[in-house]
């Protein structure tokens, strides 16, 4: 290794590319072209920190990974140590096709490669504070989710015993699944069959709580001196309110990151596939990249606002009049509004209803 950091990688650029799992790291450097060492570690940043130090100590250092369940913290430690990091989208990484191989040592090196050669997309990495308010949103995400499923407990558990005859037959709303005890406690069941009810109750309700206190916790966000101007501006748009757009703009962050309106519709997933050969051309379903939650709190604010602007509503019909579709359409006005709503935070204006563009 000193013969090669002597006479062939002194002074110069490496890039080493890491491949992340649970329990070891496999590594892979690489200068002007060229694999000049590879090796594993436990999966510890003293180990990566000692391993640059000791074999590259006079060389600028670039280490590219895939973004994956460790989030952001191995680029947040490289870079308080002033080393350049890359992280890649694992989407976004080029392979051979003739490649049938796959092992942790060959992304490593395809890692490397990629990275060396500039030839893939790097993540936008927020800082830890934003990802860390970002956390309140997601977490109440997936305790909507965990409601979700414990209500379809309570009325599957109905079916399954034959109860339905026992409830009337209407919607049931928050208010009744927080007082379905009450309606238990007038059923002629067995204790066993009544405790599992109030079990699944008890978690039912409490998820319900944590989620009010969550949501609470988000608009508190909204105070913050580097959220409040902008949460204002979203605020604005019809179909927003405070806690949406705290959400929205903690999964946004910066939008001035994207040059041009097209390339925010790409991240938000808004934009048709194309799969065009020759002089054939032929354009598919959205692409759905991106966080699925943030498309699907579009589309609920497009509904209402093809009610409370005109605008948006002559374009709406428009276009169910020209596709025959009203989900083409209501896709076409979330990705309208979400451009909309990214020129708004660039000029530091609120939506005014009635704007032709």
């Amino acid at each position: 290794m000193k013969k090669i950091q002597h006479y062939i990688v002194k002074g110069k650029e490496v890039v080493i590319g890491l491949e992340d799992s649970k329990k070891t790291w496999r590594v892979c450097a690489r200068c002007e072209d060229r694999i000049i060492n590879q090796t594993a570690m436990p999966a510890l940043y003293s180990n990566l920190r000692n391993y640059i130090r000791n074999n590259f100590p006079e060389c600028t250092i670039k280490v590219a990974y895939e973004a994956g369940f460790r989030g952001f913290n191995l680029h947040d430690k490289l870079k308080e140590d002033g080393i350049e990091c890359l992280v890649i989208p694992p989407h976004k990484i080029r392979e051979e096709k003739c490649n049938k191989q796959k092992s942790d040592t060959t992304d490593a090196r395809e890692i490397s490669k990629n990275a060396e050669e500039k030839d893939c997309s790097r993540c936008y990495v927020p800082s830890k504070e934003n990802r860390e308010d970002r956390q309140l949103s997601r977490t109440l995400e997936h305790i909507g989710r965990d409601i979700i499923r414990e209500k379809n407990c309570i009325r599957r558990m109905i079916e399954f015993h034959g109860l339905e005859e026992h409830f009337e037959d209407r919607a049931w709303t928050d208010k009744r699944y927080r007082e379905f005890d009450i309606e238990l406690k007038e059923l002629s069941i067995s204790e066993s069959l009544k405790d599992s009810f109030l079990i699944i109750h008890t978690v039912l309700v409490k998820l319900m709580k944590l989620k009010e206190l969550l949501k609470k916790k988000i608009e508190q966000l909204a105070t913050k001196k580097n959220y409040e101007r902008q949460v204002e501006i979203l605020d604005s748009v019809p179909g927003v309110d405070v806690l949406t757009a705290t959400r929205l703009l903690l999964e946004w962050v910066d939008v001035s990151r994207f040059d041009r309106a097209v390339m925010f519709a790409c991240f938000l997933g808004l934009v048709p596939g194309q799969y065009s050969t020759g002089e054939r051309e032929r354009k598919g379903h959205i692409t759905k990249q991106g966080n699925r939650w943030v498309r699907r709190w579009l589309i609920q604010i497009s509904w209402v606002c093809i009610r409370k602007d005109p605008v948006m509503f002559e374009t709406y019909t428009r276009i169910v009049s020209n596709t025959g579709s009203k989900k083409k359409a209501i896709v076409a006005i979330a990705r309208k509004v979400a451009i909309r709503m990214r020129a708004l935070l660039l000029k530091d204006e609120t939506y005014e209803l009635g704007i032709i563009e």
